[in-house]
């Protein structure tokens, strides 16, 4: 039997209050997750605790870009229970109405620049100058891929941003001309291990994978890092233009503050399970707790657009929620 902690415990009595009857439900079987890259260390954690509190229940996740991860989904037909992305867009554009009834948007983050003590340069880079220093000549800097992963497309936003923001007229185009292509990757978190082994020196990351994996980080002005809603007007000056669902075709993305989302895929094939997991983790004493400690805000409690997505959801999610536009 697996051993359960006193923090455990209480998250498990802190649940119950939340959801009545939520914990009296035998539950049992595989709940398969597909996930943004950036949330594999809060999941683990957080996949860890529910086991604990539900030994029948086996947590299954894959990682990866969102985009991607929704679209295994959407038009490969994999099986999931839960979907979770970087950008809740990505669960509006490719997973509802077809797939999914709701998309619950239960945390934030912000763009951020990180790099090592073997990077070029390192004790020379600030927030500042950070963008005279990626353009010196042998300096290596990547991001994922926009196609692929949320990550990728607001890195190229942060840097569209910062030539407004710093009136440097020709600025994005100088980086984007510098950047090689094998510099970018189908996701951020691959950067994470070019960066430590010194083969890349500085890699755009969200801050929150930054602080789980002890890298250094350059932190950007709010009118860069997409961090605040309040500056969406300044955002949305920032346009990419991305992959389609369908071959060849493209969509625009448009810079906005960064929001996660969450849904349960209407045939989840554990519907019980994958429910007890999403009231667990939307639960500020559970999987929002573990986000906040680990250097990524969670809305607290997290937040619809409206009342007709709350009785979409499993009642045991309704008073998780509160509606926000």
């Amino acid at each position: 039997m697996r051993s359960i902690s006193l923090g455990v415990i209480l998250v498990m009595l802190s649940l119950v209050s939340a959801v009545p009857g939520f914990a009296a439900e035998k539950l049992s079987g595989d709940v398969i997750m597909f996930h943004a890259g950036s949330l594999s260390v809060p999941l683990a954690k957080m996949e860890k605790e529910f086991e604990a509190m539900h030994p029948g229940v086996d947590i299954k996740r894959e990682a990866g870009g969102s985009t991607k991860m929704a679209r295994m989904i959407s038009e490969v037909g994999k099986p999931a229970d839960i979907m979770a992305s970087a950008d809740y867009v990505v669960i509006d554009k490719n997973l509802i109405p077809k797939f999914a009834d709701f998309n619950i948007r239960f945390a934030t983050n912000q763009l951020v620049l990180c790099y090592t003590d073997q990077s070029k340069y390192a004790s020379e880079i600030n927030s500042d100058n950070w963008y005279e220093i990626i353009q010196k000549p042998g300096v290596v800097w990547g991001h994922s891929d926009p196609n692929l992963d949320p990550c990728g497309y607001r890195s190229v936003m942060v840097m569209q941003l910062a030539e407004k923001f710093y009136g440097k007229e020709g600025l994005f185009d100088k980086l984007i001309k510098q950047r090689k292509k094998e510099w970018v990757r189908p996701k951020s978190v691959e950067l994470i291990s070019l960066l430590k082994t010194g083969n890349m020196d500085y890699a755009w990351e969200y801050l929150s994978v930054a602080v789980q994996h002890g890298l250094k980080y350059i932190t950007l002005d709010k009118h860069i890092n997409l961090s605040d809603y309040k500056y969406n007007n300044f955002y949305k000056q920032a346009k990419v233009t991305v992959s389609g669902k369908k071959p060849g075709s493209t969509i625009d993305r448009v810079g906005k503050s960064i929001t996660y989302g969450i849904t349960q895929l209407k045939d989840a094939p554990n519907k019980a399970a994958a429910t007890a997991f999403m009231a667990y983790m939307l639960s500020p004493e559970g999987g929002l707790k573990i986000l906040k400690e680990m250097g990524q805000p969670p809305f607290v409690p997290a937040i619809v657009p409206d009342e007709t997505m709350i009785k979409n959801m499993p009642v045991e999610l309704h008073k998780l929620v509160k509606v926000n536009k």
